[in-house]
């Protein structure tokens, strides 16, 4: 993630804390995200906003999209 994405992240982070829901959806895991990020000090603000008051919901099973329809 590059510093201008970074910092936009943050920004629109910041700007709807504690007003209303975000919603976020990745194939990259979790746990991956801090280094995704790069930056330790952004990473650690990003996070702390993601995970205040988070409810986390991660998918199992097969993937639909290798579903073959028939």
């Amino acid at each position: 993630m590059n510093n201008d994405a970074r910092i936009a992240l943050l920004d629109i982070l910041e700007d709807r804390y504690g007003l209303g829901s975000t919603m976020i959806t990745s194939q990259l895991p979790v746990d991956t995200w801090y280094n995704f990020i790069e930056e330790p000090t952004l990473a650690d603000a990003i996070m702390d906003r993601l995970s205040a008051s988070a409810h986390r919901i991660a998918l199992t099973g097969k993937s639909l999209r290798t579903k073959k329809n028939h």
